[in-house]
Formats: C-alpha cells, structure tokens, sequence
C-alpha cells in the first residue's frame, strides 16, 4: 500500500509513532521529511482541504512565533505562504491517503483515513 504519504520529522516522536503505527498496519507510505522538502503553497492549500482545516489549526505555536508568524495577524494565503518558508511551524506529522488527510496526534487517529 504506497498510496498514502506522510510529512514526516525524524525528530519528532509523534511522528516516528506515526510512521511506526502505519509500518505496523501494513502500510509503506511515501515519507516526505517536509523540513528537507516543505509542500509548496499550493500542496498546503490542498492538505488543508484534505485536512479540512484552515491554516491556523496546523500552526505550532512556538516555532511560528521563533519564525516571527504573527497567525492572527494574517490571512489564510499569507498564513500558508508563511508556513510553506517556514515548514518547522506546521503541525507534524500529517497523513494522507487520496482526498483524506489526517493530523498524527494522536498517532491513533491516521487509522481513520486508511
């Protein structure tokens, strides 16, 4: 099953659960370490829709404010532009299979999408 993908931090052990889980459920995702290769505006725009969040619902608070993100201050396409030059203010990791996508935290929750 290589159809599903996950935006992955090696750093972050949410997302090695996450990574681990799916392995675990027989699943081989394509792994995109979004920090090396962050999704462009318009691959944010569609995980958002998948997602069906808005922008500020991905935002770590921390990293965006180190990033000098002012998310209340923003609009939803400068929000996700600022998030696609800073990728390390996304929320990790995030899951997806087709048009669905799911946020790893829990890690529990991706298994709703596959």
């Amino acid at each position: 099953m290589n159809d599903v993908t996950i935006y992955h931090n090696p750093r972050c052990s949410k997302s090695r659960e996450t990574l681990k889980l799916l392995q675990d459920n027989g699943v081989a995702p394509v792994v995109i370490e979004y920090l090396k290769t962050p999704p462009s505006v318009a691959e944010l725009t569609a995980i958002l829709a998948k997602l069906g969040k808005s922008a500020p619902d991905i935002v770590r608070k921390k990293e965006a404010d180190e990033a000098g993100i002012d998310v209340k201050a923003l609009s939803e396409a400068a929000l996700i532009a600022a998030l696609a030059a800073h990728p390390a203010a996304i929320e990790r990791p995030i899951v997806i299979k087709g048009d669905k996508a799911a946020l790893g935290r829990p890690p529990e929750s991706v298994l709703a999408i596959l």
